[in-house]
């Protein structure tokens, strides 16, 4: 499955941007993640295909995961956007079961988009 990202730019604390990221087949799973310079990738929000949702504490609020099922593309509305919300963000997308829950580790992930920057300055 090969995944990949779009929508990153840069914006002012306070501002909005949307995240795209198309799979080239249907996975059950698919998720963003973040990386920050210096720290470890951390889970931004998770969705299943049967429309369960995990956020990131730091998100929740303020950034919407939703998909489009038939286009197997996942999309972040990320509003109020402030400087620590600057990272790469990741696009990740992992076979699953119907009914079960989706990984919340970046290591269970199998399939990885290139990345996208997100900068957010104050």
């Amino acid at each position: 499955v090969q995944v990949a990202e779009s929508g990153g730019g840069s914006v002012q604390a306070g501002g909005s941007l949307r995240l795209s990221c198309t799979a080239s087949a249907y996975t059950y799973c698919m998720a963003w993640f973040r990386q920050a310079p210096g720290k470890e990738r951390e889970g931004v929000a998770i969705h299943s295909n049967d429309d369960r949702t995990t956020y990131a504490d730091s998100v929740k609020g303020r950034f919407t995961i939703s998909r489009d099922g038939p286009k197997n593309t996942l999309y972040l509305q990320m509003n109020s956007l402030q400087p620590e919300d600057t990272a790469m963000y990741y696009c990740a997308a992992q076979y699953g079961v119907i009914g079960s829950s989706c990984p919340q580790s970046s290591r269970r992930f199998g399939f990885w988009g290139q990345g996208t920057q997100v900068t957010v300055s104050s």
